[in-house]
């Protein structure tokens, strides 16, 4: 009775913390993989993974938890199908961290300006070409909107390194979209 009773609290967990970010555990996945049908896979090993652990949950803090499933899941399954495309990177230059730091508050970038008014497809095809550390931040930051906090637990680095990711991924935005406009249609 009482293993029953269990039960029926993580499905309501579950059904109440997680199912709510789905759709962003999804957007994340398919950022990472590249494929949808790929994304979909890993979204449901994630739920999976995240049902069997809803217990040790604090309530609170439900999203930044699932992504953090939803990315570790993602990248066992680039390394267990796709293992050229995970590439080991090392951390940034600690300059640049200070530099992120000090020319970028948590508040809209210039950049972040620039890039909102560029054409989606470009803009998601820019957004694809970049490295996966820098890819996987802006999604989180600009697409998803957790904070430089959030960020930094989902993806396991400082948040120095979270904002010097962020300062860089939008600038390599920029410089692809900027060049793309620059080319005759």
């Amino acid at each position: 009775m009482n293993r029953a009773r269990s039960s029926h609290d993580d499905h309501a967990r579950f059904a109440g913390l997680v199912l709510p970010h789905l759709g962003d555990a999804y957007a994340l996945a398919r950022w990472i993989i590249g494929s949808r049908t790929d994304a979909e896979d890993v979204v449901q090993d994630a739920c999976l993974r995240a049902f069997r652990a809803i217990g040790g949950l604090v309530d609170g803090g439900a999203r930044p938890w699932l992504l953090t499933i939803v990315r570790n899941t993602a990248y066992t399954w680039l390394r267990n199908n796709r293992p050229s495309a995970v590439l080991a990177v090392e951390d940034l230059e600690a300059v640049e961290t200070a530099q992120a730091i000090l020319g970028h508050s948590e508040g809209e970038a210039p950049e972040t300006t620039v890039i909102a008014e560029v054409e989606t497809a470009q803009l998601e095809a820019a957004i694809a070409a970049l490295q996966t550390p820098y890819r996987e931040t802006i999604v989180l930051r600009d697409i998803q909107g957790l904070s430089y906090h959030e960020i930094g637990e989902v993806t396991g680095v400082p948040i120095g390194t979270v904002m010097s990711r962020l300062a860089r991924a939008r600038g390599k935005l920029i410089a692809s979209m900027t060049k793309n406009e620059a080319r005759p249609h």
